[in-house]
Order: C-alpha cells, then sequence, then structure tokens
C-alpha cells in the first residue's frame, strides 16, 4: 500500500509499557531531504519514539510507512536505509577511530576497499583524520559525538536519525556538528532530530513537532511557529531581589498574562501585545525597585512553554556558553 511522498510516517502510533501509554496515538510524516525536529519535555515520549521508528521497540498499535511501503512488522528490514545516533556513545572504547568505522561499515556488508576508503573520507570530514589512530576511549566528548555521528553515515543512509546529538559537548563540537547536519541535508539526508535546545532546532529545522505526555501537541514549519509567537506579548522584568512574590500578584492584576519566575526576573507572557506603562505602575505602586524592562524578541522557546505547558530542559555544555 503507498502513502504520501515521505520518507517515513506514522499513522496512529501507540506505545504502552503495563498501564503507561508513553505514546499516544502520534500521526505525522518526514519529507525526504528536510531536518525535522521532534521536542517535547522529559519524559514526552520522545526516546521511544525514536526506539519504535528504528525497530528497536515493537509499536503497541498504529502504523509504520517508508517510503510509501508500510513495515509497521518489519522495521528492522529497512534499518539499513537508517542511521542512528543514539542519546548514549554506542561505539568501542578499545578500538580505534577507524577501527570503529570500518567495522561498522563490515555490519552492513561494504566490502573492505569500500569501507576503509569511506572511513578515511568520513574522518578527514568530520575533522578526526589525526586521531584516527587513537582508541575512541581516549576521546573528548566532543570527538565521541562526531566518530558516532559518522559511524551512523558509514553506509550512506538516506534516514538519519538524531537523539540530543550535541548534549553534554564544548560548544566548538556543537557548532561544527550542527554545520554538518546543515550539509547532509543539502545533500539529501532526511534527518530527525530530538534535542533540548531550543535555539538549535530553531536553526536547523525545517519543520518542528512538539509532543507532551505522549500526544502530538503542534507540527508546522519553524518560521510559521515563529510567527505565531510574533504575535504574542513578552515582556522581561529584572527586579531587585528575589522576584518569586510577584507571580501571583501580577497573574491577578493583569489577567489574561502567564508569569514565570527565575531567580530576580519575571517573565510576563500574553496572547496580546503588552503595553509597558501598566506594568511600570504596578512595580512603583508597590514600591518595588525595577532595575531593567525588555521585551522579549519571539523565539522557539516560547511556542514550547505555550504548547507543552512547560519550559524547555536547560542543560549544561561542556566548555560552559550557548550550543
Amino acid at each position: 500500500m503507498k502513502s504520501e511522498p515521505f520518507a517515513f510516517e506514522v499513522r496512529g502510533l501507540r506505545k504502552d509499557f503495563g498501564s503507561l501509554r508513553a505514546v499516544d496515538s502520534l500521526s505525522f510524516g518526514v519529507f525526504p531531504g528536510e531536518i525535522f525536529g521532534f521536542l517535547g519535555p522529559n519524559g514526552a515520549g520522545k526516546t521511544t519514539t525514536i526506539r519504535m521508528l528504528t525497530g528497536l521497540a515493537r509499536p503497541t498499535g498504529g502504523r509504520l510507512f517508508f517510503f510509501g511501503e508500510e513495515r509497521t512488522a518489519d522495521v528492522k528490514a529497512v534499518q539499513h536505509l537508517m542511521g542512528i545516533v543514539p542519546d548514549d556513545n554506542n561505539l568501542y572504547p578499545e578500538l580505534t577511530g577507524r577501527a570503529n568505522l570500518e567495522f561498522c561499515g563490515a555490519l552492513y556488508g561494504m566490502p573492505r576497499k569500500e569501507r576503509q576508503e569511506r572511513a578515511e573520507m568520513l574522518l578527514e570530514r568530520f575533522g578526526l583524520a589525526e586521531a584516527a589512530g587513537r582508541l575512541f576511549g581516549t576521546y573528548s566528548k566532543g570527538m565521541r559525538r562526531k566518530l558516532v555521528l559518522a559511524a551512523a553515515l558509514m553506509h550512506r543512509p538516506p534516514i538519519l536519525f538524531l537523539d540530543e546529538p550535541t548534549t553534554g559537548i564544548d560548544v566548538a563540537s556543537a557548532r561544527s556538528i550542527r554545520q554538518l547536519l546543515d550539509d547532509l541535508r543539502c545533500e539529501g539526508t532526511t534527518i530527525f532530530l530530538t534535542t533540548h535546545y531550543i535555539e538549535e532546532a530553531q536553526r536547523l529545522c525545517d519543520r518542528i513537532a512538539f509532543i507532551a505526555e505522549g500526544r502530538l501537541v503542534a507540527l508546522d514549519a519553524t518560521a510559521t511557529l515563529l510567527a505565531s509567537a510574533r504575535e504574542e506579548g513578552a515582556i522581561d522584568f529584572v527586579v531587585e531581589g528575589e522576584a518569586f512574590s510577584l507571580k501571583e500578584p501580577l497573574g491577578r492584576a493583569f489577567g489574561g498574562v502567564t508569569c514565570r519566575v527565575e531567580g530576580d526576573t519575571v517573565s510576563v507572557r500574553s496572547a496580546e501585545p503588552l503595553r509597558l506603562t501598566p506594568f511600570l505602575n504596578f512595580f512603583r505602586d508597590r514600591g518595588i525597585e525595577l532595575r531593567e524592562a525588555r521585551r522579549e524578541k519571539p523565539s522557539l522557546e516560547e511556542v514550547f512553554l505555550r504548547v507543552t505547558g512547560k519550559a524547555p530542559e536547560k542543560r549544561a555544555k561542556e566548555g560552559g556558553g550557548r550550543p
């Protein structure tokens, strides 16, 4: 049975663990050659979904299609079409970088000469040529993530699944991996990406799906999601001292707004444009010293908060700084 021209598609996908429904009736399709972001809070069902898509877990219900052919019962038969980058490193620490890549090529039946040439090309492309003869266990976190990505690409898969590819690595390595992903998209690779870094998703993804409690709550082009955020009001107020006590009074004084507090900053959001003066009067009348008031530019983080009801998880990166 033929489906629409998606690289892969899910229809009514479900996964139960006893009485717990981890993934609930997901339906979406991913087009060839796009980077598709799959975002949600911790425990939303992202990794479980990837495991079903890659044949590592059997769905409780629903249907899976790859390039128009239903593969619900035999996803493993199309695993050769996939490159998989899990959220942890899955290569062998006792093998060199080069040997790891060549071993992965052998698993996919690549002839020795082809896998040797492919390994050398990927090592060069990922900036790992000088470390090719070193044991994988001696690599830095950033180097390990690059080699895991290179290993997933050894057999030239048309679809790449990435689960948190830049979590916990240094800024330079994360930037390098993002550039590699952008290059792969230009070459026609279909990329399915989960990430906790909202800026990363905003920068890379053509379309984004948001999942919460196992359910799909939003799906659209990144530009369209950002356009929806532009229609909202967003102001951050930085006060002298702790801002937590202001959350409820602000909510009562200004109906229809939501308030989020972090340290000395209270973030006010509304579906309508916000006027600054009434808020300045609110702080003045209560004798609260206001150090700063800034209108926030619309971001994907605002969309994430609105559709999932939770702020995105903040994860520190090795070496500090933004991804």
